[in-house]
């Protein structure tokens, strides 16, 4: 078998059918083309949406959360003890939402191998007045470089900068539309009032802007020293730990055996973003499964074509194999031909899926809701290029496979006796 011969025999059937030869590459080059756009741009979103909801989202969120006792008075009783009670009108217990003994919580959950990093937080509603106008409001007091290192409240940062927070006792930082709804601008002041009576006048120092309306329109933060004054306790005072952990997929058993531990209440982040997740992983199946299809219907466009060669070249087969030819050596140049068109298409599919990619990646996307956010995202990961070149040969492959296995099957012997 002399494959450089081969190789020139199927390189001369591809160019004396050019414009056949042309279109099934065609058809290899949109088919990868689409894919690379609209993997790249699907999944480009798909890491918008989870970077505006999981980066901003502890792994574990730990709080005390007042909840109805399961042990009533009456379960307690030695003679109800093996009794079936009913206790109607349940009151959740008499106590504060604080953690208890939060601070060396904090210092051997900083100690733990599988904690990244951990922030504490004092949260509380409050009501925010300037002038005659009052709102509710959420008011986080944390410590604002540790936020910003672990949840990224930085990129959301739309006037000001954080670091005048952390400079700042008096300062804080409101959300977009407590800004606008009091027609605040950095520099003003505004009023705190605590659902206790306890009252601050801080200076805004930044606003920020998360994309989530219902967020916005409420949540401020401030240093944890200064909410902690608000409502007048002291310095031990932590209603929340947020924790980030080198691995996420630890969140579920590491969130029960805490609250198990600690006694507190635990919530790990895929129960915490349940419906997100599933929506996401829907997106991902929708985007994959078209991807695909398109490939697929390029390697059958491969296969119809490859097919009409045969035919067209049946002649051509018969005197191959009248001359010595064998049937794999028949089967190698249409393979080759198929591989040949896969290769020229696959590549010309990844340039023209990456070009396109790159334009969209310059369109300008302008939203109040992201104003982080420039231009369209793209996700430009050398694995969907990898993947679709991989496709494209592997399709057209199968797709000269079953026409050139016919082609090695042909009695040369018929078909000279029919000319």
């Amino acid at each position: 078998m002399d494959f450089k011969v081969l190789f020139a025999i199927a390189k001369t059937h591809i160019f004396t059918r050019i414009k056949q030869s042309a279109i099934a590459a065609l058809g290899v080059t949109f088919g990868i083309a689409t894919f690379i756009i609209l993997v790249s741009f699907m999944t480009g979103l798909n890491g918008l949406l989870d970077g505006m909801i999981l980066n901003r989202t502890p792994h574990i969120h730990l709080y005390n959360e007042i909840v109805p006792s399961k042990k009533q008075p009456v379960n307690l009783w030695e003679k109800t003890s093996k009794q079936w009670s009913v206790v109607s009108s349940v009151k959740p217990k008499q106590k504060q939402s604080r953690i208890y003994n939060a601070l060396p919580l904090i210092e051997a959950l900083k100690k733990s191998d599988d904690v990244y990093g951990l922030t504490a937080q004092v949260s509380t509603q409050a009501f925010y007045t300037a002038g005659t106008i009052e709102l509710n409001g959420l008011i986080n007091g944390v410590n604002i470089m540790q936020e910003a290192k672990l949840f990224n409240i930085d990129d959301y940062i739309i006037e000001g900068e954080i670091k005048d927070l952390h400079q700042n006792d008096n300062g804080i930082i409101v959300g977009a539309g407590v800004a606008k709804k009091m027609s605040a601008k950095i520099g003003d002041r505004i009023q705190l009032v605590s659902a206790r009576g306890g009252q601050l006048s801080l200076k805004i120092v930044a606003i920020y802007q998360s994309g989530l309306a219902e967020i916005d329109n409420v949540q401020s933060y401030a240093n944890i020293k200064t909410v902690q004054q608000l409502m007048g306790e002291s310095s031990n005072y932590i209603t929340d730990i947020n924790i980030k952990l080198h691995d996420m997929d630890k969140a579920f058993p590491l969130a029960k055996a805490y609250e198990r531990i600690y006694n507190v209440t635990a919530v790990d982040i895929h129960t915490a973003n349940a419906q997100f997740d599933t929506g996401t992983t829907i997106r991902n199946i929708i985007t994959y499964a078209v991807s695909i299809t398109l490939l697929i219907v390029a390697g059958f466009g491969i296969y119809n074509i490859l097919n009409m060669f045969i035919y067209e070249k049946m002649n051509d087969i018969a005197i191959l194999k009248a001359t010595g030819f064998s049937g794999n050596d028949v089967m190698f140049i249409f393979i080759s031909q198929a591989l040949i068109l896969g290769l020229v298409g696959g590549v010309l599919g990844l340039l023209f899926g990456y070009s396109a990619s790159v334009l969209i990646d310059n369109i300008p996307f302008v939203t109040e809701a992201l104003p982080t956010v420039k231009t369209y995202p793209v996700n430009f990961d050398s694995s969907y290029y990898l993947i679709g070149m991989g496709f494209a040969i592997v399709s057209t492959f199968f797709a000269g496979y079953l026409p050139a296995k016919k082609a090695k099957s042909i009695d040369p012997v018929e078909i000279l006796r029919g000319q």
